[in-house]
């Protein structure tokens, strides 16, 4: 089998050119598929490295397993399982024109999986930094805005779909809690701290003189319209910057912050899974950077029976 790639990983430029059904491939994806050229070239590039991979065997003879071996190959020289599924993919894409044109009766792509990647979550805001943040000087009407914003993300991880589609009477000051319609259209209850309620409370008074007639919308823009999750965005980007902390603060941060903080303090996993509006909790271990040591340290604290040690004999 050949694997002579570039000294970038990349097939060498002969093995582009080599075989004669590379060619009507990419006048498939250029001429029918209307794609850009440079995804077709991505195609390109991906399509010869199975090209490259193969070898002297026929694609027509390539099996299931070879596939995977290829896969493995590939994961083996630093390729994660996004760049790896992009490849299967286009590789998929080949067979199937193959078949179409050129009588294949096989696809050995279909049903090999490439390896997940680690999921890259956000750095989260020390709790001093998070204080800082909410610390916002002024009392002009779009900075309380913001400030009742920053407290509800930190307060209750919200997403920022959910909060931009609040209204007034979604929050509950007798309960102190949200009413969140999040992720399928479920609607989920979540508690509001004392801060994020105050905030919003100040917020609210002025809204009454800002909004727009007939806007449903808790937090409104300078227009009197719903804000939107761009110019959260922004908002937030710009008092990271203006409270000096470091790096780009966005709102999964916030999210990201509070389930942390919440769960350092409690240890109560289903309860953070719940406030976040997880489907499954193995989102949420994930999610706020639980480690075998964290898990096993609460099952010693916890199980009955996780400290006795056997009798001696």
């Amino acid at each position: 089998m050949r694997t002579d790639m570039t000294a970038s990983g990349e097939p060498s430029s002969q093995a582009k050119a080599a075989h004669p059904y590379l060619g009507g491939f990419l006048a498939q994806l250029r001429q029918e598929r209307r794609l850009s050229p440079h995804t077709a070239a991505a195609y390109s590039r991906d399509v010869a490295m199975l090209l490259e991979l193969a070898g002297s065997t026929p694609l027509q003879d390539l099996q299931i397993h070879q596939i995977r071996r290829f896969v493995a190959q590939l994961h083996g020289r630093g390729l994660g399982g996004r760049s790896l599924a992009r490849l299967l993919s286009a590789w998929r894409a080949f067979y199937a024109y193959l078949a179409r044109d050129h009588g294949f009766t096989r696809n050995p792509c279909i049903g090999v999986r490439a390896p997940k990647s680690p999921r890259k979550l956000p750095n989260a805001l020390s709790p001093d930094e998070a204080t800082r943040l909410v610390s916002m000087a002024g009392d002009d009407p779009y900075t309380l805005r913001d400030k009742a914003i920053f407290e509800l993300f930190y307060s209750s991880g919200l997403r920022l779909s959910e909060l931009t589609a609040l209204k007034p009477a979604d929050i509950s000051f007798p309960d102190s809690t949200v009413r969140v319609l999040g992720k399928g259209n479920k609607t989920r209850v979540v508690p509001v701290g004392s801060h994020a309620l105050q905030a919003i409370q100040a917020w609210m008074e002025l809204r009454k003189a800002l909004a727009r007639e007939g806007e449903t919308a808790l937090f409104v823009n300078q227009h009197g319209a719903a804000i939107s999750p761009r110019v959260v965005q922004g908002r937030l980007k710009a008092w990271g910057i203006k409270q000096g902390l470091p790096g780009n603060v966005h709102p999964h941060m916030l999210r990201h912050s509070f389930a942390s903080h919440v769960l350092q303090s409690s240890g109560d996993l289903r309860a953070v899974q719940e406030m976040l509006g997880h489907a499954s909790i193995s989102t949420t271990q994930v999610y706020t950077h639980l480690d075998f040591q964290y898990l096993a340290k609460v099952y010693d604290a916890a199980h009955p029976r996780a400290r006795r040690k056997p009798a001696k004999p």
